[in-house]
């Protein structure tokens, strides 16, 4: 007999609500850690080179200066390989190590202090000397790498004979994550035992670097992050700042605090990398696509490769027999990037969506159905058949919900007074990520339950929805669930990032729940003593804590009875989740269609997005509270990212020229308009236990291309940049 579901589906207020309100939710610089002392990074001012010497005599002569560490003095670090973290291929930047300086901004020394203020001044007081080398930061310049291929079919012969095509370049800015919080962390030693509380986004990641870092066994270290302010992505790997926080706490013999400014998080802790991307498509004059050629650019630093999931989309999502693709990166002397939400995809999705919607307006064909006629039966990438695919229904109910009819097929025809109104949409999709995962589960004699994971919370709910779902497989009222996580002692889980978390850790969750709860029901009905001895377990449920025979209510008793009469102080087990072995059965990915609505002025070229609507096909939908507030957050990102986001680097020596909240633009109230999200009612049972697909990444994609595509229908002009800026309009 299958549990009812009272919690999961319900719209619930955040577990974790009041502590983040009240201020009792501790984050990393937070932490209250005895004799703690302050450390301040020195950032390299040269793109490139070497480090000649280091004047440290001024900062260590000031009151309350403990150390100045650099390459100079720092201990030799073993520095393993390590496959089992977010590293990207190559040779990662040791830090103190030796003399290199591979990008602007990289740490070159650290000052630590009795308090932050002397830190900062002494930091400031290190005097560095470089041998500089001419650098390299503009990807059109650059010399790309070995290229990354994929083809079916001929492309070449289709295109050439293509009644119709399209082809154009795409082009999309470097975007810097800037979460709320910013990086920190606050190292300390005990013997060879390390503790670090950190923000990160994979608390076990961070946990097998610093033991690779520092040659440790990962049991010597932990690793403690029970609350993270935004990552975004920007948390997913063990930055620089963490090794030189735990490098200061060893030399010191003292616990190390280490936050970064806003600035240093523009060179130091990953972004997004810019793309040049050449799309070129051959269609019938029905709209039926026959060949596509994908040409993808983009950054990567010069010391490690990055590599993200920026093919996929175009291999999968479209009916196109014959495909070819080549994805080269261009090494810089810069930082290496790292996935930012919908990474790989939502690029893709710029010029995959608006070379659709250019090609919809050529050949005169509405965009939604120019989509429709191209519905695959299968993922063409591999011949395999979709767990689930609702994206037809996703275009039927978001056109009719926007009023999609209104849209005028031709550009530049409606207005608001001097404001210019265009309609666009776009498609979006995320693979289906899940991993291993595992949760300690322990039901308590007094009728609560605690559920323990290695997991992080960067703000979409984790901690809300993990306890929705033991609270129903518990038969449990919510309130009486307590949820921990974010430490390495727990039960370990995957990153916190690829809309994973909750396919993987959740399904744990649910799986210990249900062992503890059949645990229980077996231990009533093997009981004398019990109202339910030797009932048919299979049709014992329980409800508020009570256990009781479906269809004969009276007859059950409480967790607290049974646990108390049977001298039990608890029950526990620890849940798994592990993702099928072997060949793969089906394609499995979330989708979205996304619509909206812009306003042109046309002196000014200002663009205001009036109204967004996104609906998804993403499985089983946990809190709706919840994901409401992921796909808000996703379309306000893709706002960000089609009309402001944009960091700027002075190609002389790699510098951010725009390092700060005031200089790099990201939208606030006043630019947001109507935001509303529709998820289509469904489950996905292939992709995991408990039918989720993933969301909080596929919110966010596709919102970029769908108001580019609304500003053409505005002002019938295509700008195939991102962001799109006033001058592009003028």
């Amino acid at each position: 007999m299958s549990q009812p579901s009272a919690a999961v589906g319900a719209r619930v207020s955040r577990v974790e609500g009041r502590a983040k309100v009240t201020g009792t939710a501790t984050y990393s610089a937070e932490h209250d850690v005895s004799g703690v002392v302050h450390a301040v990074i020195v950032d390299a001012a040269v793109g490139r080179g070497r480090v000649t010497g280091i004047d440290t005599d001024a900062a260590r002569a000031l009151d309350g200066v403990l150390a100045v560490i650099s390459h100079l003095n720092a201990p030799r670090l073993p520095y393993r390989d390590n496959t089992s973290s977010n590293n990207p291929p190559g040779r990662r930047l040791r830090v103190f190590q030796d003399d290199t300086v591979h990008f602007h901004g990289q740490p070159v020394a650290v000052a630590v202090a009795t308090t932050l203020e002397q830190a900062q001044h002494a930091a400031r007081l290190v005097r560095v000397s470089y041998d500089s080398r001419p650098t390299e930061n503009d990807l059109d310049h650059g010399k790309p790498g070995t290229a990354t291929t994929y083809e079916r079919g001929n492309p070449a012969e289709e295109l050439a004979d293509a009644p119709v095509r399209i082809e154009a370049t795409y082009r999309l800015a470097r975007n810097h994550h800037h979460p709320m919080e910013p990086h920190a962390t606050i190292a300390s030693w005990k013997g060879d035992e390390l503790t670090v509380r950190d923000k990160t986004q994979w608390v076990v990641g961070t946990q097998t670097e610093l033991a690779a870092v520092f040659g440790l066994e990962t049991g010597q270290v932990r690793v403690i992050s029970p609350f993270v302010g935004g990552g975004f992505g920007s948390a997913l790997r063990a930055w620089p700042h963490v090794t030189v926080a735990a490098v200061a706490a060893r030399v010191l013999k003292r616990p190390v605090k280490v936050v970064l400014t806003r600035k240093q998080m523009a060179f130091d802790t990953g972004y997004r990398p810019a793309y040049r991307y050449r799309l070129h498509l051959g269609a019938t004059r029905r709209g039926r696509l026959l060949a596509a050629d994908h040409d993808v650019l983009a950054e990567t630093s010069r010391y490690e490769d990055f590599t993200e999931a920026v093919l996929s989309s175009g291999q999968m999502l479209y009916t196109t027999p014959h495909v070819r693709q080549s994805y080269r990166k261009v090494p810089l002397d810069a930082g290496t990037p790292l996935y930012m939400r919908g990474p790989g995809y939502a690029t893709a999705a710029f010029a995959l969506e608006c070379a659709v919607d250019e090609l919809a307006h050529e050949l005169g064909i509405d965009p939604v159905e120019l989509r429709r006629r191209n519905e695959p039966d299968a993922d063409q990438s591999n011949d395999l058949p979709f767990s689930t695919r609702r994206l037809a229904d996703c275009y039927t109910t978001g056109a009719r919900r926007f009023g999609w009819h209104r849209r005028s097929p031709k550009p530049g025809r409606r207005r608001d007074g001097n404001w210019l109104i265009g309609m666009g949409m776009a498609t979006g999709v995320y693979d289906t990520l899940r991993n291993r995962a595992q949760a300690h589960i322990r039901l308590d004699a007094d009728g609560t339950a605690r559920v323990e994971a290695a997991a992080s919370d960067m703000g979409p709910g984790t901690y809300t929805s993990l306890s929705q779902v033991a609270a129903d497989a518990l038969g449990l009222p919510l309130k009486r669930i307590t949820t921990r996580l974010g430490d390495s002692t727990m039960p370990p889980t995957p990153p916190h990032g690829g809309s994973q978390t909750m396919a993987s850790v959740g399904s744990a969750v649910q799986d210990g729940c249900d062992t503890v709860r059949r645990t229980a029901i077996d231990l009533a009905v093997n009981d004398p003593r019990s109202p339910l001895h030797n009932a048919d377990p299979t049709k014992v449920v329980v409800r508020s804590g009570r256990l009781h025979l479906t269809g004969q209510p009276a007859r059950g008793e409480t967790y607290q009875q049974l646990l108390e009469r049977n001298r039990h102080t608890h029950l526990e087990t620890t849940g798994t989740f592990a993702p099928p072995t072997g060949a793969k059965r089906h394609s499995m990915y979330a989708y979205a269609a996304t619509f909206a609505e812009v306003a042109v002025d046309a002196d000014l070229g200002l663009v205001r997005v009036r109204r967004l609507l996104g609906v998804y096909d993403a499985g089983r939908i946990i809190s709706p509270t919840l994901a409401d507030s992921q796909a808000i957050g996703g379309m306000i990102g893709g706002i960000g990212t089609a009309l402001l986001e944009h960091s700027v680097t002075d190609h002389r020596d790699g510098r951010i020229t725009n390092a700060n909240l005031a200089d790099y633009l990201v939208p606030v109230n006043a630019d947001i308009g109507d935001l509303q999200a529709i998820f289509l009612d469904g489950s996905d049972t292939v992709a995991d236990p408990i039918g989720v697909k993933g969301l909080g990444e596929v919110v966010h994609v596709g919102v970029a291309p769908a108001i580019a595509n609304a500003v053409f229908n505005a002002t019938g002009r295509r700008v195939r940049q991102l962001p799109i800026t006033l001058d592009a309009l003028l």
